[in-house]
């Protein structure tokens, strides 16, 4: 005979499987029960794909053990009745701190004061701070009850925990959310191993930038590997990148930039890496996707700004309006470019309590229900490799949830949770449903609606003319109180109804939900339709960037800066992003778009040698950070590209800042606005070099600096001790590479040190220096340097003393690129004149102006100009001094700087002659692609000021019920600017 043990929606606490830990002494009779749990009636969602209805799960020993249907029950079961619920595999969080402690806070970083140079981590750790690989949470995990319930309300049963804290951090454990001993819940000790660009902790001043920690994690893995070779040394946190090399790394992106970073390291490393998202992939959709990488998406929804003025209207931010706009669609987005993704909650402090409301909103905005379950539970169990969670199949884990309705059910809540056969009640499960019923009693009428506050009963009639009615649940029964007639009492299973015996006849039955749709109803579909997405997401994106392959400019006044000097009334056809013919009376049949630039002058595109737009950092603070590279640090939406093209600027240096003696190997791009970071960077460019001298290397504000150097003597030092390092490096190398096959099988190789390998390709010209340089003895000191070790220097920028060594500059082979007028702005420049740049010109040095400036990069036309005025040069070499000149330093004037067939077809059309104060730049094109218009500038802010001001005003009727506040924006960056994690600094307050 079956026996069967039937619990009706009571708040008890079962279990199939002990809680007692097998190694522990059991004080008393042990519990040796081997119950079995069946779940009758139930809708199972097995897998995003497979469902079963009104199935009987049976568990057995924190299993699934088996599915029977026809009301089959196992002997012996206890038997929980499910009918109308809804059970869903327990959802798995991938990224958590449950059951660790709060990791240590670093004081922010100031100029001021004595540095940290080195780690202070008591040790055989690694000489950086930032990596902590050597970590495991599991040693320090402990369970947290507090926590474990908050997680299981928002449907999660299982977690992956690990310390967020410094760029190598460490492996994460994956433990069950149940609140039994460590010893239970802890389901891998080393599930993953984690990573970030954010140093946390760690007080040692370097890195401070996200070139200098992507710098950092390059040189850790390239030691990793050495390690394995070597026997010298004890490194704990070497050896766990090696030990831990099979686990997922995973690796957490504060935004798309990072993401994109992580796809670098992957191919650079050969290491595969699931990246944790700041919810921002929207911004650039396609390079995201491209990458290929597997991503754990935040449910992050940006909040609507706080507008309480017109002026608020005015100062908010159009890309933040569109953030607000489009964050919904983010996973939609992703899963329709075939992404795969994990799910997480939003990250404000609200996330876990919003959340299963915020995945109903990815899901109302397009996001596929199955999907959305899947990266929830079967796509983090793949991440981590599991198979015995994520699913509800034969032999998995009895991690689950229950609901009262479908999971994407706006009312949808949480009954149950069970993890591992243990069930633990999250919200009363009521035989009454919610909603709106009619009470009929002796032929009279009554619609009243019923809620649940806190487990409790609440009535209330849904019209205010009829009598007082109240009523009560008490487990199964029904009373309903009707002013003051005698209580009415009925039977509630399921849904069902049944009045019992009374003096009235009456009934109570549920109101179907009619179809008739709201006015916000009928709303809601416009709504869910995806948005416009400017490219870059940023105002003045453009939707379309698309030119013609061929143009022809027609009777131009061309600036050629070649022999044939300027040209009256020419033509000149670009073709496939090249510059294909010159000459008059080009016919127009050839040119799919043809450009009346009658009255008007084309040039070639400027060319900017120092400037520091279009970077999400400036410096990183070692004394030699030649191992950091400026092309991670690009950012491709600084709007500032797009004002550098309305001011006819094409192309750029983006530099290292000047807080070091040698500092950061820089990024040559073009102004392509629209594309992402890398496609920015052109294409076989040398190799160029950040190198600095003055005050800003010694630290002349910081009296309290113990770095060296502290004087100019000493930067004198820190080069030559370089250089002599790095000939000593190379020749380590020649000598292991020498080596035949059995002896460098027997040999340990060189460590390989990322900044002494470009140190030395400055020595052997595979790099070429642009050194910030004011005082004349220092210029002489670093060209007598490199004289000693038989390289030149390529470019000395700023150079505001050049006048005085012009002639030794010149005997070196050296250029210069200047300000125009700049003097008297720190003590450096005392004796700066104006007629600088003349002068170095006219001695026949190439010399370029450059304006190390966002703001001033837009006229360097009239930057140019200047040197008219101061030194009396000729309107063609000073309009060089932006265009060929510094094409000559970066060593592009091979494709760039000119007007010359076969050149890239980077031009401007200006409205007068370029080098007048009244030049306007009507259109800018680089590589033959029309990036700026002024013909449909005043369109284009027309067109964002309508969407913007239609998005305020849908932002502030929306349902949001905090408002973000308005941001400051960014100042603009300079040589001596420093961004860190918790300020914006400048070394000299702003002053080069």
């Amino acid at each position: 005979m079956v026996k069967v043990f039937t619990i009706l929606f009571l708040g008890l606490s079962i279990s199939a499987a002990g809680a007692e830990i097998p190694t522990a002494t059991v004080n008393g009779v042990k519990d040796s029960r081997d119950t079995v749990i069946a779940l009758r009636h139930a809708t199972v969602y097995v897998t995003p794909e497979k469902t079963l209805t009104d199935v009987t799960v049976v568990i057995k020993d924190g299993k699934i053990s088996d599915f029977l249907s026809n009301n089959q029950i196992p002997d012996n079961a206890v038997v929980i009745d499910y009918q109308g619920m809804h059970i869903y595999p327990g959802f798995i969080h991938l990224d958590t701190e449950v059951g660790l402690p709060e990791p240590a806070k670093r004081p922010p970083f100031k100029w001021s004061g004595p540095e940290t140079l080195q780690s202070t981590t008591e040790g055989a750790y690694n000489a950086n701070e930032a990596i902590k690989a050597g970590y495991n949470a599991a040693d320090q995990f402990k369970p947290n009850s507090k926590a474990n319930m908050a997680l299981r309300k928002a449907g999660f049963t299982s977690a992956l925990s690990h310390r967020h804290d410094g760029i190598m951090r460490g492996t994460g454990a994956l433990v069950s959310l149940a609140d039994n001993p460590a010893q239970l819940t802890l389901l891998s000790s080393t599930a993953s191993q984690h990573f970030s660009f954010d140093k946390g902790s760690s007080k040692q001043d370097y890195p401070v930038s996200l070139m200098g920690a992507m710098a950092l994690i390059r040189q850790t893995f390239l030691d990793a590997d050495w390690y394995q070779q070597q026997n010298k040394m004890t490194d704990l946190d070497l050896a766990a990148i090696n030990k831990n090399s099979q686990l997922p790394h995973i690796f957490t992106a504060k935004n798309w930039q990072q993401t994109l970073l992580t796809r670098k390291l992957s191919d650079e490393f050969k290491r595969s890496f699931v990246v944790k998202t700041a919810g921002d992939s929207y911004q650039s959709l396609q390079a995201v996707a491209d990458t290929g990488q597997t991503l754990i998406v935040p449910l992050n929804y940006a909040k609507a700004p706080e507008i309480n003025s017109p002026l608020d209207s005015f100062h908010v931010d159009y890309s933040d309006l569109k953030k607000w706009q489009v964050t919904p669609f983010n996973t939609r987005l992703l899963a329709d470019k075939g992404v795969r993704f994990a799910l997480l909650p939003g990250e404000d402090k609200q996330g876990l309590k919003t959340f299963l409301a915020d995945l109903r909103k990815a899901v109302e905005h397009g996001l596929n229900e199955q999907t959305a379950l899947a990266a929830l539970t079967t796509v983090p169990a793949a991440i981590l490799k599991r198979t015995d969670i994520g699913h509800l199949n034969k032999g998995a884990r009895a991690d689950f949830i229950v609901l009262d309705q479908a999971l994407f059910n706006k009312e949808a809540t949480i009954k149950d949770s069970w993890i591992n056969g243990e069930r633990v009640e999250i919200d009363a499960i009521t035989p009454l449903a919610a909603g709106a019923y009619t009470l009929t009693v002796d032929g009279r009428s009554h619609d009243v609606n019923f809620s649940f506050k806190k487990g409790q009963l609440k009535l209330k009639p849904i019209t205010d003319n009829g009598p007082v009615i109240s009523a009560k649940l008490d487990g199964q029964l029904l009373t309903v109180m009707i002013a003051e007639q005698a209580p009415l009492m009925a039977w509630v299973s399921h849904g069902d109804i049944k009045p019992l015996p009374s003096d009235h006849r009456w009934s109570i039955t549920a109101i179907e939900q009619k179809g008739e749709v709201s006015a916000t109803e009928t709303d809601e579909p416009s709504s869910k339709t995806i948005p416009n997405i400017p490219n870059p997401f940023s105002a003045y994106g453009l939707a379309d960037t698309t030119t013609p392959d061929t143009v022809l400019f027609k009777n131009a006044t061309v600036w050629t800066n070649e022999e044939e000097g300027i040209l009256e009334h020419s033509d000149v056809l670009v073709a496939n992003g090249k510059i294909k013919q010159i000459s008059r009376q080009i016919d127009i049949s050839k040119a799919d778009l043809v450009i009346d630039a009658g009255g008007r002058h084309l040039t070639s595109g400027i060319i900017d040698e120092h400037t520091h737009i279009a970077l999400l950092s400036v410096n990183d603070v070692a004394v030699n950070s030649a191992m950091v590279r400026m092309a991670d640090a690009i950012n491709s939406e600084d709007i500032n590209i797009y004002r550098n093209l309305a001011g006819g600027v094409t192309a750029a240096q983006l530099l290292h800042g000047s807080a070091n003696p040698i500092g950061g190997q820089s990024a040559l791009v073009k102004m392509r606005w629209g594309v992402s970071p890398q496609e920015m960077l052109i294409d076989g460019a040398d190799g160029f070099i950040k190198f600095a001298l003055g005050e800003n290397v010694k630290r002349s504000r910081n009296n309290q600096s113990i770095r060296y150097p502290l004087t100019r003597m000493g930067v004198e030092q820190v080069y030559r001790d370089a250089f002599n390092e790095a000939q000593k490096y190379q020749k380590e190398w020649q000598e292991y590479n020498d080596l035949s096959r059995s002896k460098k099988n027997k040999a340990t190789p060189p460590r390989r040190d990322l900044a002494l390998e470009a140190t030395a390709e400055v020595i052997n010209q595979e790099r070429y220096i642009s050194c910030h340089s004011y005082v004349q003895s220092e210029i002489s000191m670093l060209m007598h340097v490199a004289e000693d070790y038989n390289f030149k220097v390529n470019t000395f920028t700023h150079i505001l003393e050049g006048y005085k060594v012009a002639d030794q500059m010149k005997a070196h082979g050296v250029g210069a690129s200047t300000f125009a007028d700049w003097w008297a702005y720190k003590w450096e420049v005392n004796e700066a004149i104006p007629y600088n740049a003349a002068i170095m010109d006219q001695v026949g040095l190439v010399t370029a102006i450059n304006s190390d400036s966002a703001e001033m990069s837009r006229r360097l036309n009239q930057e140019a100009a200047k040197t008219i005025k101061y030194g009396g040069l000729n309107e063609q070499d000073a309009w060089k001094t932006v265009t060929l000149n510094p094409a000559k330093l970066l060593h592009l004037e091979q494709r760039m700087g000119s007007i010359k067939v076969g050149k890239d077809a980077d031009l401007v059309l200006w409205s007068d002659k370029p080098l007048s104060i009244y030049a306007q730049a009507e259109k800018t094109m680089v590589d033959g692609v029309i990036y700026f218009d002024r013909d449909q500038q005043t369109a284009l802010e027309r067109q964002i000021n309508e969407e913007k001001m239609a998005l305020i005003k849908q932002s502030q009727a929306s349902d949001d019920t905090k408002k973000a506040t308005i941001k400051a924006a960014q100042p603009p960056l300079h040589c001596d600017t420093l961004i860190t994690e918790d300020a914006y600094l400048h070394l000299n307050n702003g002053a080069e």
